[in-house]
């Protein structure tokens, strides 16, 4: 079984074993596909994947590598925004950026503060009680949002309608 993906305009492909890179505009993005059942490769100006089996299993994983090369594709052409809000009812956080970590200061009145780490790649703006993440990967970025809501995770014994203190993803997806 064959699969095919059409090249856009303005993308370069490179394909070397099983590492996939793909050039745009705003950058480059490489990610490993490998499966012991399928191959792919660079023929034209498109992406084929090639199978010899016809099973669900193998099936499934070529329409996961379809999408996640489409949003290779996304990326490099317009990149992610993840956007968060921060509520707080109880104490009110303050944000900072240091190094690759967001530190999370006064979370319901703890000393410590919180650290979530920011993955490279990954732009963060911090603007009032709104942060907004971008880049071209759209697995680090997501990544990099659901560590900033792991790291606000309410402990056990709190009722979260009471306590809605943390940072939450409102919105996701492609740039606006």
């Amino acid at each position: 079984m064959k699969m095919e993906i059409e090249i856009p305009n303005g993308i370069e492909v490179e394909v070397n074993d099983e590492i996939l890179k793909v050039k745009g505009k705003l950058g480059e993005v490489e990610r490993k596909f490998y499966h012991p059942k399928l191959t792919i490769e660079k023929v034209d100006n498109k992406i084929v994947m090639n199978t010899k089996s016809d099973k669900k299993k193998v099936l499934a994983v070529v329409g996961t590598w379809m999408a996640h090369i489409k949003n290779m594709f996304k990326g490099v052409e317009e990149g992610f925004e993840y956007k968060m809000k921060v509520s707080h009812v109880h104490f009110p956080m303050s944000l900072s950026v240091e190094n690759n970590n967001l530190i999370i200061k006064n979370f319901l009145g703890q000393k410590e503060p919180r650290r979530a780490k920011i993955l490279d790649g990954v732009d963060i703006k911090i603007n009032g009680d709104e942060i907004t993440l971008k880049g071209i990967d759209r697995e680090k970025v997501g990544q990099t949002a659901g560590n900033i809501e792991q790291a606000t995770r309410l402990l056990k014994r709190r009722d979260r309608r009471i306590f809605s203190d943390g940072i939450y993803i409102v919105s996701k997806g492609e740039k606006e």
